[in-house]
């Protein structure tokens, strides 16, 4: 069972790339990206509070098993994460490759409150929603950039 934590937990084992298992991780969810964006928006949410929650309970465990917190073997935070960067965003190259860097941005920088929510949640939950709320700023700037490009 440690096995199959572990693999999702790591992204399919992305998240022991020996640099950057963050980033690795987060091409892992372009590629999931890719795959979901082409079901109905209401289903791609749902699909991504399912990876998210599953995400919760996936961090936990792995903690567990690999014996250290938020270790940078579990990426399943980066994969939901760009997932969230992406909602609602048309699927082009560039505005994936705009989502990637501001999400990652996002992700290492950590502004306010994003460090403190990945300092003070314990356990998965920690992993997790400090991603999930760098997907949110990454996804808000987005938007924002496209109105004011477009307009």
């Amino acid at each position: 069972m440690d096995r199959i934590i572990l693999f999702f937990a790591s992204g399919f084992f992305s998240g022991y790339a020996p640099l950057a298992s963050g980033t690795v991780g987060t091409l892992v969810g372009i590629a999931i990206y890719i795959l979901l964006n082409q079901l109905p928006l209401k289903l791609y949410g749902i699909l991504t509070l399912v990876i998210v929650i599953f995400g919760i309970w996936l961090s936990y465990r792995a903690e567990a098993i690999l014996g250290e917190k938020d270790s940078g073997v579990i990426v399943i935070d980066e994969i939901a994460g760009f997932l969230v960067t992406m909602f609602a965003l048309p699927m082009t190259w560039q505005t994936m490759a705009i989502g990637f860097f501001m999400f990652r941005a996002f992700d290492i920088f950590k502004p306010f409150p994003i460090r403190r929510i990945d300092q003070r949640l314990p356990g998965g939950w920690g992993v997790m929603l400090d991603d999930v709320l760098a997907g949110v700023y990454a996804n808000l700037t987005i938007q924002l950039l496209r109105r004011v490009m477009l307009s």
